[in-house]
């Protein structure tokens, strides 16, 4: 008779019951339950409750909130600091993630705890960090001032702010994938010939292209909705140093109701949308990891 044990199928997972444990049905389903009524109290009626307000006032009360000049120049403030902090958080955790993974040298350990520093220290203290810095009673203010350079009060003490708060996001999203990576494939490369840019660009990045565009877009979604690092450093000048967050803070404080609502929901929408572009780099980014294992 042939032995069919090498073509059993292994016993699934999930077990009869259908799930990896043996809780009762009414067990699991009160554990879902309480876990979306979690989920609906705290993250999706806070974000119906936001659009709500905005538009109660009506759609014209809506899009007056964005005929203040104070308004649009909070704006374009807020894109202004995104647009730069990301491509120098983009430069940075690229460079970082590939010095971690693909070298081995002395600090490395140091260099990874340095990278996840943001995370433990309050964004208000890095904002007083800089102020210490930079300020006009700080260690480097009386020299920048001096020589006509502003950073606190102005564009430059915003931007810095927020590329601390900010720059974990690419590198923490490069760096396991590249170490799970090795250096394989970049090595073959290399016996074959290419550069070491060539290289690069043409093996080493696009392994990592989802994770890369992962990275950026939730560094992206950080640095517009930063309040306190920015709040320390900006000074809210009206119309001048407001991002988005500040200026709602104003708007609310003046019993602006509805065109605090409406700014907020702002970056509601960022918020959703940055999610639903998340849920589909997350789908491409688990595609890819199965094409490769598959190969």
């Amino acid at each position: 008779m042939a032995r069919s044990a090498g073509r059993s199928r292994p016993p699934d997972p999930a077990g009869p019951a259908g799930g990896v444990t043996s809780e009762p049905l009414v067990m699991r389903r009160v554990l879902i339950g309480i876990a979306l009524g979690f989920l609906a109290l705290f993250l999706i009626l806070p974000l119906v409750a936001v659009f709500a307000e905005a538009f109660r006032g009506g759609l014209a009360a809506y899009r007056s909130a964005f005929d203040d000049p104070d308004a649009r120049a909070a704006i374009r403030l807020t894109l202004l600091v995104a647009a730069t902090a990301v491509p120098l958080n983009l430069v940075f955790g690229v460079a970082a993630a590939w010095a971690v993974a693909k070298f081995r040298f002395r600090g490395k350990s140091l260099l990874v705890t340095l990278i996840d520093l943001p995370f433990s220290v309050s964004p208000v203290v890095a904002g007083l960090i800089l102020v210490l810095l930079f300020g006009a009673q700080g260690l480097l203010g009386p020299w920048l001032e001096a020589r006509g350079l502003r950073v606190i009060f102005a564009l430059p003490g915003i931007v810095l702010a927020t590329v601390f708060v900010t720059f974990p996001f690419i590198a923490r999203e490069l760096i396991p994938l590249m170490q799970d990576q090795g250096t394989t494939d970049e090595e073959a490369a290399l016996t074959l010939g290419a550069s070491g840019w060539s290289t690069f660009l043409h093996v080493t990045l696009p392994n990592v292209k989802w994770a890369l565009l992962y990275g950026v877009l939730l560094c992206n979604a950080r640095a517009m909705g930063e309040f306190g690092a920015v709040s320390v450093v900006s000074g809210r000048i009206r119309g001048l140093t407001n991002t988005v967050p500040l200026h709602v803070e104003i708007l609310y404080n003046e019993y602006n109701l509805v065109a605090a609502f409406a700014m907020a929901s702002v970056l509601a929408g960022l918020a959703l949308v940055t999610l639903a572009i998340k849920s589909f780099l997350e789908w491409r980014f688990a595609g890819a990891l199965a094409s490769a294992s598959a190969r």
